[in-house]
């Protein structure tokens, strides 16, 4: 839809960098003077016994959250690091959640809400050099993963991999310095560009994996 929008200015933004599940805001400072906050924030979930907690996932502090009768719209991405989830949400229901949110599964927690950037899931990225035929997205992924050029083709034919956020469906993308490449049950990793050619004609190129 951006097409549609070129007349305004607008960005995306989920809570964290990390985050696929974003809120749109329309204007800029640079348009109307002043900037308006994303009304996003985090709710932070932990047990109250460390010791005797359960060892949950995504999917269990998502159903928690939504038995509490709350949209899944409001709720953005989940963090789960060991004991601890990190729940972004818009800021009108997080206290909601802080205040009805006691237990997960077998597992009694306490809620507490913060805004701004959380330390705690701020992603970490390491270089990584692969060296592949050219700079099509589908050799790349194939490379990084260690998957062959076909398997790697079916994961477009079934939509998973996004391209700064959209969904790819050409495999033969030629892939652009900082485009951000997530491959669904893979992770995700940035392409930096190309560092050199070798003897033989290929491409060694340069990219940020998330880990």
């Amino acid at each position: 839809m951006s097409k549609n929008f070129s007349y305004v200015d607008y960005s995306l933004y989920g809570g964290a960098e990390m985050c696929e599940r974003q809120m749109l805001k329309f204007g800029s400072e640079e348009m109307f003077g002043y900037d308006e906050e994303f009304p996003i924030s985090c709710v932070i979930i932990e047990p109250l016994l460390k010791k005797f907690a359960e060892k949950l996932g995504h999917r269990d502090y998502l159903g928690a959250i939504m038995n509490l009768g709350i949209e899944r719209s409001v709720i953005g991405d989940i963090f789960v690091k060991d004991t601890t989830a990190y729940v972004f949400c818009v800021d009108r229901i997080a206290q909601y959640i802080a205040d009805n949110l006691d237990k997960i599964r077998h597992t009694n927690v306490k809620c507490t809400i913060e805004k701004g950037n959380i330390e705690a899931v701020a992603p970490e990225k390491k270089a990584v050099s692969v060296v592949v035929s050219s700079e099509r997205i589908d050799a790349v992924v194939a490379k990084l993963y260690n998957m062959s050029r076909s398997q790697s083709i079916e994961h477009f034919r079934e939509k998973k991999v996004m391209v700064n956020g959209r969904v790819m469906e050409n495999n033969s993308y030629s892939m652009k310095p900082a485009d951000v490449i997530s491959v669904r049950g893979y992770g995700k990793f940035i392409f930096t560009g190309v560092e050199n050619e070798t003897k033989k004609g290929r491409l060694k190129v340069q990219l940020m994996q998330y880990v």
